[in-house]
């Protein structure tokens, strides 16, 4: 697997991108969740934020945006 390694800002173009790892919060319609622990780039000069494969499979797995519901079967 390839790692992402950002040493410039896609959005300033600043070089002080850092690699962090904090607990994110996001919101989907209203409710808000928490992803401890994310790890992902950010940028101090405008604050943009650059998410791996793997901190995206996380938000994923946290956001009701991806909650499983399962219909009811209908009896044969």
């Amino acid at each position: 697997m390839t790692m992402l390694k950002i040493t410039t800002c896609p959005s300033c173009g600043s070089g002080k991108v850092k690699k962090v790892r904090r607990n994110w919060t996001g919101s989907f319609k209203g409710k808000r969740y928490r992803v401890p622990n994310l790890q992902y780039y950010e940028c101090p000069d405008c604050a943009e934020r650059v998410y791996n494969r793997d901190a995206m499979r996380a938000i994923e797995a946290y956001s009701p945006a991806f909650e499983r519901t399962h219909p009811k079967r209908k009896s044969a």
